[in-house]
């Protein structure tokens, strides 16, 4: 409040020299800390995509949902809704940009992914690796994707990936 009066005084009575009034943080700090690391190539680990119902649900509900704050429904027993520093989980809130069967609300940015085993890797045109490495870090093969980067910034871990490829590559019903 008090440098806005002294901009305006200053202001008012010509004063060309606003330095002293006008915050001009160093951003370099911030910038480096918010700062992505470089494009990584992930190997998917052994055993990653199964049909175990747990890993399917736990994919389902990270695919809809945002936050563990805002979440409308409990999570599946494997997620929890903190980090073990007590924060909010971020999940990924895949719908906001990709459709898949029985989504709510569903975004047109993202390709959509209804029937994605069936129509991609069944035709041996991907294959689970490739799904696991666009949700880890999708730069790989698109440095300018508006994907989210979730393994290089630590937003999910491997087993979350793994769920979701598991979640994206299942029959639904």
């Amino acid at each position: 409040m008090r440098k806005v009066i002294m901009l305006g005084i200053a202001t008012f009575l010509g004063a060309a020299d606003l330095s002293q009034v006008i915050e001009s943080p160093d951003a370099t700090a911030i910038l480096k800390k918010d700062a992505l690391p470089a494009a990584k190539a992930y190997k998917m680990p052994d055993g990653c995509v199964t049909d175990d119902a747990g890993a399917i649900a736990r994919g389902q509900y990270i695919f809809h949902n945002l936050n563990g704050k805002d979440a409308k429904e409990n999570p599946p027993e494997g997620l929890s809704r903190k980090l073990a520093d007590g924060k909010d989980k971020q999940f990924g809130n895949c719908v906001a940009c990709h459709n898949i069967e029985g989504a709510k609300g569903y975004g047109n940015i993202g390709p959509d992914l209804t029937k994605y085993k069936e129509l991609y890797m069944d035709s041996g045109v991907r294959n689970a690796q490739f799904m696991y490495q666009k949700i880890a870090d999708p730069r790989m093969d698109n440095p300018k994707s508006a994907m989210t980067v979730n393994l290089a910034n630590g937003l999910m871990n491997e087993r979350e990936v793994c769920d979701l490829v598991s979640y994206i590559t299942a029959v639904k019903k």
